[in-house]
């Protein structure tokens, strides 16, 4: 199986900057997003065309590539929505549970740190972590959520790599980043959604967070983290800045979780996760809202009014 090459990977280029990094999820957001930051910082890397469930391939790309850290952002999440894995168990286990366990174990025999996207979609408000209680979910805290069938698998893997001492699991929420015309963008998604739900979530930044994992790869940083920006934003106070500094003639409309469950297959995760240990390693993080403004509205203001 060959390699995917995609900025400076030679020897010279390696040598300069000490890394080299092999990423899976080449056609996917998160992917391709890590691929450029890399092209913009000088950081050869290679993209790996194995299929993560194939051992033997996995181990020819990480052979051809000698990478000195690999990037798991590769997985299924369902087209258009997660309600997909709900019909697609035996392909979601495939991709999500077996791929990746495979791939970290690759990693470990070789003595390679994976840095895995992974969820925070894993967890739903409880007597313990109410709504807008402030009280998120820790890195320690066991999954709460089992609704999709999506999540189950998420959860299961990331117990199980619990042994792994290689591998930094990253805990993704509801992605946003400043192109708004992605449809994974969760934005792009609410504004193009007939009514939505409003509910405090915690969330990721992916331009203020993807670099972090750069970052996080290059301390070696492993175990599970929450990957969100520090507190919670919820759905209409996302859409009010939307309007305020895109669209002043947007509206939206809301309906509750009943309503909402009528028009999907699984439920969803709504959670806050504690963001304070990544605070901790990187003290300029800032909060969601703060985030929000920074990366995303600011860079796409189009109305005089904000």
């Amino acid at each position: 199986m060959g390699l995917t090459t995609e900025n400076g990977s030679t020897a010279a280029g390696k040598e300069a900057s000490g890394l080299k990094f092999l990423i899976y999820g080449r056609t996917g957001w998160i992917g391709g997003l890590l691929g450029g930051l890399c092209t913009e910082r000088g950081i050869p890397f290679v993209y790996g065309d194995g299929r993560l469930e194939n051992r033997a391939q996995l181990e020819a790309d990480i052979a051809a590539a000698s990478p000195t850290h690999v990037f798991n952002a590769a997985g299924v999440t369902g087209r258009p929505n997660v309600d997909w894995c709900e019909t697609h168990r035996v392909e979601t286990i495939r991709a999500n549970v077996v791929g990746t366990l495979t791939l970290a174990d690759v990693c470990r025999e070789r003595g390679l740190i994976l840095v895995n996207y992974a969820t925070g979609c894993i967890f739903e408000y409880d007597g313990a972590h109410p709504l807008d209680s402030g009280v998120g979910f820790k890195e320690e805290d066991t999954p709460n959520f089992v609704g999709s069938f999506y999540s189950k698998t998420k959860a299961m893997v990331e117990e199980l790599l619990k042994n792994y001492e290689n591998v930094c699991t990253l805990r993704v929420r509801m992605p946003i980043s400043s192109d708004l015309l992605n449809p994974r963008n969760f934005i792009t998604k609410i504004t193009r959604y007939e009514k939505v739900v409003n509910i405090p979530n915690s969330m990721t930044i992916l331009d203020e967070l993807l670099p972090i994992s750069i970052e996080m790869a290059k301390k070696n940083l492993t175990g599970i983290w929450n990957f969100t920006n520090p507190g919670v934003v919820s759905h209409n106070e996302i859409l009010e800045m939307y309007r305020d500094f895109i669209d002043p003639k947007f509206t939206w409309k809301n309906f509750n979780l009943e309503e909402q469950a009528k028009v999907i297959v699984a439920p969803r995760s709504n959670n806050e996760l504690d963001a304070t240990k990544l605070k901790g390693e990187f003290p300029e993080l800032l909060p969601i809202k703060e985030s929000l403004i920074k990366y995303v509205f600011e860079p796409n203001k189009k109305t005089s009014m904000a």
